[in-house]
């Protein structure tokens, strides 16, 4: 229920989707712990007042009200007007804390102090903004899988400047974080760029000497396959030529040629590990998974594609 009453709430205003201006219908305030004893405070001085008819003590008790008054406006106004949108999150690894990246403007000639953003699951984050200013505001998220992370509703609340009235909004984030599977630990060496396949036989796939034709796999290049016999006999199955010599220079990393006793998780642990291997060392490889493949090239583009193709084997699109 109390979930409920809160995706209620935040689309009261219309949709939290980010990016988005905190107006009047957006902003909710209640007293805090302090407010209501604030209130039951004056409630129990304005009838000692009436009782002993203390002009002094009406006094104070519509003074205290008045400012309790202007608490409540200061600490709305904290909010109301704020421009929200986020930045596109990195991907992380699977046991690091996905950055989710909130950005705050401050459009008005007002200052906004103390406020507060905050996330299940992560720990809030307290910003002040100058009047006219833009920051940022980043909630550590914390990650157990790999896969799309959809972060959850962002709560801004603030309590300014006397900490009796609670003023609060929600924002949703639509971007997801997607997180990188966990490489393995103590992984085997990444296997010669000139053995072929992951578990070939050396100069199986080079490209000096033809050698043969062998059945087509998803992650072969298309410049190996033999597309002269398969224009001969189009109805039988795609052939890919092999090569002898060991000068091919291409490293590839086949997901159904690791060790069998190795669980599928495991499996893409110890990929996971060799691709960041791979591109340290600067060498052309590729990336073979049941169904689909990467042909093989080098740089920051092709390991940033190799992990994703990781992080997201296997899972629900």
């Amino acid at each position: 229920m109390r979930e409920a009453l809160r995706r209620w709430l935040a689309s009261l205003g219309g949709p939290p989707e980010l990016p988005l201006t905190l107006d009047r219908r957006r902003i909710f305030v209640l007293p805090t712990a302090v407010g209501l004893v604030w209130g039951c405070a004056l409630v129990a001085m304005l009838l000692t007042a009436i009782n002993y008819s203390l002009s002094l003590g009406f006094a104070l008790v519509f003074m205290l009200a008045g400012l309790g008054q202007v608490a409540l406006l200061h600490t709305f106004r904290n909010l109301l007007a704020l421009e929200l949108d986020e930045l596109p999150p990195q991907p992380v690894f699977a046991g690091q804390p996905a950055r989710i990246v909130i950005a705050l403007g401050n459009p008005e000639s007002r200052p906004r102090a103390a406020i507060m953003l905050s996330m299940p699951g992560a720990p809030p984050v307290m910003v002040d903004i100058a009047p006219g200013e833009r920051r940022t505001a980043e909630l550590l998220l914390p990650t157990q899988r790999r896969g799309w992370l959809a972060p959850g509703r962002v709560r801004l609340e603030t309590r300014y400047p006397l900490g009796l009235i609670r003023a609060w909004s929600y924002a949703q984030p639509r971007r997801r974080c997607l997180v990188w599977p966990s490489p393995e630990v103590r992984r085997p060496a990444l296997p010669p760029a000139d053995a072929g396949l992951v578990g070939d036989r050396a100069g199986g796939d080079g490209l000096d000497e033809f050698f043969g034709l062998r059945d087509h796999r998803a992650a072969d290049s298309p410049r190996h396959v033999a597309w002269k016999a398969w224009a001969r006999a189009p109805d039988a199955p795609l052939l890919t030529k092999q090569f002898e010599g060991r000068g091919g220079g291409e490293l590839w990393l086949d997901f159904e040629r690791l060790p069998a006793d190795l669980a599928p998780e495991q499996r893409i642990a110890r990929l996971t590990g060799w691709v960041l291997d791979a591109d340290v060392a600067g060498l052309q490889y590729g990336l073979a998974l049941p169904g689909q493949g990467l042909a093989p090239a080098a740089g920051p583009a092709q390991r940033d594609e190799a992990l994703r193709r990781l992080a997201l084997y296997g899972l629900p699109s």
